[in-house]
């Protein structure tokens, strides 16, 4: 069986995403995760970082893989051979933005389909950009990420010199 491929930047993994990827390989039986690289974000983990971190958070699903790819997910797709894609929706923002790529990627390569998944009530609103916002001032999400993830968050802002909190304006 081939697999669905689930992509995105991933920096970093949520539970939010872990919960999309356990799902998805109960329907579709195998997914394969890909870091898409784009040149217009400055992810804070690298490619590297970013697949190991998926791999601790899905060793216990089974059929999950990992990859990387710097390029369109249709040229991705079309070099794997592969035509099914699942994408996690929080909301209809979510939505609205998802159908426009699906379109374009169904523009690109007619074969390709998407399948959305909606997010788990209880963690539509996770999302990366406020995970990594939250621990860069020091303070964790309980629940959006796993053990992993709040790890090597911790450390990748601890060796960034980052200040932990806003500053006080009163104590400068």
């Amino acid at each position: 069986m081939k697999p669905v491929v689930y992509a995105g930047s991933f920096d970093p993994i949520t539970n939010g995403h872990v919960d999309i990827i356990r799902r998805a390989a109960r329907v579709f039986g195998a997914v394969r995760v890909v870091v898409l690289s784009s040149p217009h974000k400055k992810p804070l983990f690298s490619v590297e970082e970013r697949l190991d971190l998926i791999r601790k958070n899905t060793a216990e699903i089974p059929s999950v893989s990992a990859a990387a790819y710097s390029g369109l997910l249709v040229d991705y797709l079309t070099q794997e051979g592969l035509s099914v894609v699942v994408r996690g929706v929080r909301g209809m923002a979510d939505a609205e933005e998802e159908a426009s790529y699906a379109y374009a990627n169904r523009l690109l390569s007619p074969s390709i389909e998407v399948v959305w998944l909606p997010a788990d009530p209880g963690l539509r609103f996770v999302s990366s950009s406020a995970v990594r916002e939250s621990f860069s001032y020091g303070r964790d999400l309980p629940g959006y990420v796993s053990q992993y993830t709040a790890r090597a968050l911790r450390a990748k802002f601890s060796s960034k010199n980052i200040p932990s909190g806003p500053k006080d304006p009163e104590k400068n």
